[in-house]
């Protein structure tokens, strides 16, 4: 995969976040996390598991709405907290998705390793792609 290509799915996934934010609440490790995704144009409900943990995350999304997207980083901690949330949101009846997660994990790990990079890895992506249109 290229790297046109690999922003085209990366913006994909993207939109399908902010489809998914209308009425999910996003679950993010901490504030650069969330800042990340406000920069990349990603509204509605963010809430940030540092300071809280799973238990707490999960059931303030139960009591919230009671669907959540799981944007946790995509290296062993993020993995595990990940794994947490999911074990947490079902025992609360709780709806996730995993999916938006999973997409941007295998599409930038490469590049980075976390939420809080996304932003910095579309401008570049972009950038390049501008670059190449140039030449």
């Amino acid at each position: 995969m290229n790297d046109e290509e690999r922003l085209r799915e990366i913006v994909l996934a993207l939109d399908d976040l902010a489809d998914l934010a209308s009425d999910h609440i996003i679950l993010v490790e901490g504030l650069k996390d969330a800042r990340a995704l406000r920069a990349l144009g990603i509204e509605g409900t963010v809430f940030q598991i540092q300071g809280v943990g799973p238990l707490k995350a999960a059931e303030h999304v139960a009591e919230n709405g009671g669907k959540a997207v799981v944007l946790t980083d995509w290296d062993r901690k993020g993995g595990i907290l990940a794994s947490e949330l999911e074990e947490q949101l079902s025992a609360l009846g709780a709806g996730f998705d995993m999916t938006v997660r999973a997409k941007l994990s295998t599409l930038s790990k490469k590049y980075v390793k976390d939420v809080e990079s996304l932003d910095s890895l579309v401008a570049r992506l972009s950038s390049a792609n501008a670059l190449d249109s140039l030449r």
